[in-house]
């Protein structure tokens, strides 16, 4: 019953990687890849808006920096977590390094992307780009294909790589898929990568955020980020705290 809901296409494009679409569901328009594989949410009314739990929750581990200034995202998408960087968190210097080159396109054209001064987009693999992107305060690490997570979300050094792109005080932020017993993709190579110094937060959509400080002296100061949403609820029309709740150490 639920496709009595209008689908309309607005763009197919087929590349090296296969179908990348773009369709609208009233107020809504989602980035979808291969065969209805939903990869992105959009609300066209306000594209920073968050519609998914996991974007919810990578905004919180954007929270854990106190002054971010510069972001790396690896995997735009839509763009609706950029957008949403971009408008709420006091960023100068933004890049997005995006696999498929119709992505950023399709994004500005039909998904309500900025062209904001302080993005950079790059097209290419991340894991092959990462040593030449600039080191920045926050690091997403969002690489999904129509057949599940890239193959970054597995790579010991790609991973490593990523930690030591951060600056000083700087956050990772890895989008995770969750196994059966909830933990994150990956758990026992995250434990010895990361000497147990990170932190999960689980959503509904079955992924596990994983929040990876910039070395193993730094803390995760949750009372501040729990403050940091608060201040930011008004202007996001919604509120973290049930996310912020959510946060637990490396299982």
């Amino acid at each position: 019953m639920a496709n009595e809901r209008e689908e309309r296409l607005l763009a197919r494009v087929e590349d090296a990687f296969g179908i990348v679409s773009v369709y609208e569901v009233e107020d809504y328009r989602f980035l979808e890849f291969g065969e209805a594989i939903e990869q992105s949410c959009v609300f066209t009314a306000d594209p920073s808006w968050l519609e998914y739990d996991y974007t919810r929750a990578m905004l919180v581990g954007a929270l854990c920096h106190a002054q971010p200034e510069s972001a790396l995202f690896l995997g735009l998408g839509a763009g609706t977590l950029t957008q949403a960087c971009l408008k709420f968190l006091p960023l100068d210097d933004v890049e997005a390094i995006e696999l498929r080159p119709d992505v950023p396109r399709l994004a500005m054209e039909y998904l309500g992307l900025d062209d904001d001064p302080r993005l950079y987009v790059r097209i290419g693999d991340a894991v092959e780009l990462l040593p030449t992107a600039e080191k920045a305060d926050l690091i997403f690490v969002d690489l999904y294909t129509d057949h599940g997570p890239g193959v970054g979300h597995l790579a010991w050094n790609f991973l490593e790589n990523c930690q030591q792109q951060l600056n000083p005080d700087g956050w990772l932020v890895i989008n995770q898929w969750a196994g059966d017993d909830g933990k994150p993709l990956g758990a026992a190579l995250l434990r010895g990568l990361y000497h147990r110094h990170y932190w999960e937060l689980p959503v509904k959509e079955g992924n596990v955020i994983v929040l990876v400080p910039a070395d193993l002296e730094q803390e995760l100061d949750i009372e501040a980020v729990r403050a940091r949403a608060a201040a930011l609820a008004p202007q996001l029309g919604y509120s973290l705290e049930y996310l912020v709740k959510a946060v637990r150490p490396a299982t």
